[in-house]
């Protein structure tokens, strides 16, 4: 389907507006809420608040990574010096994310989304899978496994290797440090601002959740984009991308910052994360979305991620 068949171009125009107001209220509620998960546990430290912490920050994690993806798209404000300056040290750092890397690979699933050629095609393909293949994948999400592979295969993407005096291959760290300036910048000022206020400890939560219930999310989310959709090598975004219908709940845990309209994002991919809801009500509206697969809750959502047995 495209869009410019059934929208004006001042529609899409309109749906398209960048705002930078919207786009700090954005980045400043992300934040608030990480600032709100360290607080609970530093005014009441127990494990209730702890597991409760690690959800929200888990959460924050993966919508700091969305706001990082918006701003790669250069929709989360007007100009592409402050997206990208945002993108970088506010939304990409803080989740050891080089905006660059992520951005190589997202715009070539975007133009070859419903194609053998799809970069992304491997993490969802696959599906539906056992019962027993998705605990383990999910297992090792929780356990670190997944977070400790993102990193390495991240550290060796960026790796430079030069000739040494004495002719061998080695290592330039210097150069790999450099590729990671904002990332270690950016968790170090983290740490010293908790340490600050007297609570440095805190800083274990976070990477608590990043390497466990972050890549949870992550999962989740990634598959209700595409796993198990109607033909996932259509180049028709409404068949190989699904929408999902996100509770309130969910929204601060599988799909923050708006991220559950992703055919919305693929159908027009200039349209910003705070009017996608409005852009999603105005297919609805015309009709378009009524052969589309939106789903509706994530949790219910996964039974479709699994084989179910056949009944006699």
């Amino acid at each position: 389907m495209k869009i410019k068949d059934h929208f004006s171009p001042a529609e899409i125009k309109q749906f398209s507006r960048r705002s930078d107001l919207l786009g700090w209220i954005s980045v400043a509620t992300n934040w608030a809420i990480i600032a709100l998960a360290f607080l609970l546990v530093a005014r009441w430290p127990n494990p209730l608040t702890i597991i409760f912490s690690m959800v929200l920050l888990g959460g924050r994690h993966l919508g700091l990574g969305v706001l990082m993806h918006e701003c790669g798209h250069g929709t989360l404000f007007r100009s592409k010096k402050l997206n990208r300056l945002v993108g970088i040290w506010l939304c990409a750092a803080p989740v050891m994310y080089r905006l660059e890397d992520y951005m190589s690979n997202h715009l070539s699933h975007h133009s070859k989304a419903g194609t053998d050629a799809d970069p992304d095609r491997y993490r969802y393909q696959d599906y539906p899978v056992e019962k027993k293949s998705l605990q383990r994948k999910l297992l090792r999400d929780i356990s670190g496994q997944t977070t400790f592979n993102f990193l390495e295969t991240s550290l060796k993407r960026n790796q430079v290797i030069r000739t040494s005096g004495k002719g061998k291959k080695v290592v330039d760290y210097r150069q790999l440090i450099s590729r990671f300036h904002a990332p270690i910048i950016m968790n170090s000022l983290l740490l010293l601002l908790l340490a600050w206020f007297g609570f440095a400890e805190l800083y274990l939560l976070w990477l608590a959740a990043y390497f466990s219930i972050y890549m949870v999310f992550s999962r989740i989310r990634n598959l209700a984009e595409h796993a198990c959709v109607p033909d996932l090598f259509d180049p028709d975004p409404m068949r190989h991308t699904r929408t999902m219908v996100a509770s309130w709940w969910e929204r601060l845990t599988f799909a923050p910052n708006c991220v559950n309209y992703h055919l919305e994002h693929h159908l027009l991919p200039s349209v910003p994360k705070y009017r996608l809801a409005s852009f999603h009500l105005a297919l609805k509206e015309k009709g378009l979305l009524d052969n589309a697969d939106i789903g509706s809750g994530y949790l219910a959502f996964i039974r479709r991620l699994i084989i179910q047995p056949q009944s006699d």
